[in-house]
């Protein structure tokens, strides 16, 4: 997972001891509340999250193909429907949208060694141990391992090409700059930098001719980065850089000492060989279906998804993800043909993708022909060679449950999330999958506090704290960002862990993720989508559209508290500047049930009931500026249709490449530092919110209210910069007029 920042949410789901009482499962009936909490096993995801961290699972790799068949096996053993592993070629030159395809990379053998020269002849002792060798000579011993990709795969860095070096090692310190290397020389030698080696290497190995690279860069820093210093953190190479080499990622405790003889003088002396390399191949998505029961509704999908790839082990990231979601399918899979869940009218589907390009590739290129492989024990007849999808997936994708990192026991230092979507595509699915969230939080805190609750959902093997989930504000970093991308605009709700202080470490192991978080998680992602999935005019009474909309309302009510806290260190001005986006947020989020069923003619009447008074208390709290619109900000622009996707893909930059080409200098915003975003979240929004509806100063308005104030100008630059590359067109430009912003 890519993890860049993370919002916490004002509102905590926990309850004082004091406050304990029982509390009605929210929006399904009882029954199948209790159905789906006695039937889910944290015990059998974790069993299959061991399964799949066996496997060293990168793109295209022979690793990622065990997974997916281990995965693709567990789905036709549940009885699930219209399994299958599709293919999409991924070779570097085909795209799927805003993703050009990364070629599969494999690795076979990688050891990193430190040698010591030894003279050996007459009377000597010789390289394989015989006395008395002739000829007087130096060769490099072995002396100790400093890395094996056999015994531990993430000391490779992803996309290291083949090579095998003896050579010295230089400290460049970071190694991402031309003065790093200033006074040292580097040529045919191995240089030891802090930074990620895809950073260091067209100026480490392009510019100054050193042959390897050894890092110790520590990504996805946290509270405990550097309490443990035998964690190997992962690393990766530029996939598409021309100075193709080798790199090895080792600890804090190996380079400590490393560096400390270095600056003593000593000279270090590695031996290095790689056998691993990019090659042709496909990135793999394994998918599955539970068929919709209505025979319209049927054709709309809700989607639960994960993302399969990872280095070994990679359990909680993301092991534990792809598990529960495999939890979640044998569950509802079993209810349903038990008849103990009424089969929904929507089908639900399970996605099994590499995080990011392999979503791409399925969201863009689902219709084409696919190979399906055959199955031992299975008759020709019963699995057919070809397998095809009628028409693209996406438009049927009403709403995707997302998990990334769900897992994480006490060791990890996890905190458990559900994370609302972006502004610029309000949906009612997050405050459904928290509404879930909130009543488990309260269930598992009561039976932590006194023993008795009717849901501890306490797994036998697990843990039993509380689960003390957070409602989060949006945050980047997983396949999320691709369906809420506006070219797909399918809500999703995410659920994850973060902080995790094992990361894309080797110590991201089975051993510190946690049944009974699993079943948990497994719990709000099944309530939730099984909710959506059967959202319809017929499942729709009087007593759950009120129900529905009170949630939505107390939602509300955090989210403007939330904002109000945010405005303490605003000024009057800037607080006033963000309070209609809030408002129109909450209400398009009422407007979207409208996408799922119908609702009765007084419906908005109800809604405003609930909500009324606390808009107008906000809204009289602050007064309507008056602002004359000149030139670029009244412009209004709009996304084209192609290409689809986000322009933060996996291992290449979108915008870089296409504003190069343009001569598009490099916009502000995309390292602008907000009160609680990063340019990359501002730039993902902007584009968002470019709907050919709202001129340049309402799309800054909406990003300033979700991450906090930025200059109208620099969002211009980006709209300007996005425009010539193709991205956006402008669509009108309003006559100048004085213009009422933020009335109500």
């Amino acid at each position: 997972m890519k993890k860049v920042l993370i919002v916490m949410a004002i509102v905590s789901g926990g309850v004082c001891v004091g406050e304990l009482r029982a509390q009605k499962p929210p929006l399904l009936p009882e029954k199948d509340v209790a159905a789906l909490a006695n039937e889910l096993s944290g015990e059998t995801a974790k069993r299959n999250l061991e399964g799949i961290a066996r496997f060293h699972r990168q793109r295209g790799s022979r690793g990622f193909h065990e997974a997916a068949e281990l995965v693709a096996e567990r789905l036709r053993a549940y009885g699930l429907s219209d399994v299958a592993i599709l293919e999409f070629p991924a070779d570097g030159k085909v795209f799927y949208g805003t993703q050009r395809s990364r070629p599969a990379w494999d690795a076979d053998k990688a050891e990193l060694w430190q040698v010591a020269p030894e003279i050996v002849g007459e009377g000597g002792v010789s390289a394989d141990g015989k006395q008395g060798w002739a000829a007087d000579s130096i060769v490099d011993r072995e002396v100790r391992l400093l890395g094996s990709y056999e015994a531990e795969p993430v000391v490779l860095a992803e996309d290291s090409e083949s090579g095998e070096a003896t050579a010295n090692l230089v400290d460049a310190g970071e190694g991402t700059k031309e003065s790093d290397y200033a006074g040292k020389d580097v040529k045919g030698k191995i240089v030891l930098v802090s930074a990620q080696p895809g950073a260091v290497q067209d100026l480490a190995v392009g510019k100054f001719g050193a042959v390897g690279i050894v890092s110790y860069a520590q990504n996805q820093k946290t509270a405990w980065w550097g309490e443990d210093e035998n964690l190997i953190r992962w690393g990766h190479l530029e996939t598409f850089s021309t100075n193709k080499t080798f790199a090895f990622m080792v600890s804090l405790k190996t380079v400590r000492g490393l560096r400390e003889r270095l600056a003593h003088g000593e000279k270090i002396r590695l031996h290095a060989v790689v056998k691993a390399g990019q090659h042709p191949g496909n990135y793999e998505v394994v998918t599955a279906t539970i068929p919709g029961a209505d025979p319209k509704l049927k054709e709309e999908e809700i989607a639960f998804s994960c993302h399969l790839d990872h280095q070994r082990p990679g359990a909680n990231d993301n092991a534990s993800g792809c598990a529960t979601i495999l939890e979640v399918a044998r569950t509802l899979q079993k209810l349903i043909n038990d008849g103990k869940l009424t089969r929904p009218a929507r089908t639900i589907r399970f996605i099994f993708p590499p995080e990011i390009e392999g979503t791409l590739a399925f969201l863009t290129r689902s219709a084409m022909e696919q190979k399906q492989p055959k199955v031992a024990g299975k008759a020709e007849e019963e699995h057919s060679a070809t397998f095809w999808l009628t028409g693209h997936l996406a438009p049927r994708i009403k709403a995707v449950v997302h998990m990334d990192m769900v897992g994480g026991g006490p060791e990890t230092k996890a905190a458990f999330h559900v994370t609302r979507g972006p502004m610029s595509l309000p949906s009612f699915a997050h405050d459904v999958a928290w509404a879930f969230a909130e009543w488990v939080n309260e269930e598992s805190y009561k039976f932590a506090a006194t023993d008795k609750a009717d849901y501890p959902m306490v797994a036998p093997e697990g843990g039993k704290e509380p689960l003390r989930a957070e409602y989060s504000a949006y945050t980047m970093g997983s396949d999320h960002d691709v369906y809420q991308d506006s070219s797909f605009g399918i809500p999703a709700i995410y659920l994850n862990d973060w902080p995790d202080r094992y990361i894309h470490t080797n110590f991201d192991t089975a051993a510190n993720t946690d049944p009974t978080k699993l079943k948990r998680a497994a719990f709000i992602g099944a309530a939730s989508g099984f909710f959506l999935a059967g959202m319809t005019d017929a499942e729709m009474p009087k007593d759950r559209l009120p129900s529905l909309i009170s949630i939505l309302s107390e939602h509300r009510l955090a989210s403007y508290e939330g904002l109000l806290h945010r405005c303490v260190s605003l000024s009057a001005y800037e607080c006033g500047e963000m309070t209609r986006p809030f408002v129109d947020l909450e209400v398009a989020k009422v407007d979207s049930i409208k996408q799922f069923a119908a609702v009765p003619p007084d419906w908005r009447q109800m809604e405003w009931s609930h909500a009324h008074a606390l808009e107008m208390q906000l809204l009289s709290g602050r007064s309507l500026r008056t602002e004359l619109l000149m030139g670029d900000f009244r412009n209004i622009w709009k996304r084209k249709g192609e290409p689809k996707g986000p322009l933060a893909v996996f291992g290449y930059d979108y915008f870089a490449e296409h504003a190069k080409a343009a001569g598009v200098t490099t916009p502000k915003l995309l390292s602008y530092e907000g009160l609680w975003g990063t340019g990359e979240e501002y730039a993902y929004e902007v584009l968002n919110f470019a709907d050919g509806k709202r001129n340049a100063q309402e799309v800054r308005d909406a990003v300033s209210a979700e991450y906090g104030p930025v200059p109208l100008e620099m969002v211009v630059e980006y709209l300007k910069a996005l425009e010539k590359i193709g991205m956006v067109e402008e669509v009108e430009v309003k006559e100048n007029r004085t213009r009422r912003l933020n009335e109500h």
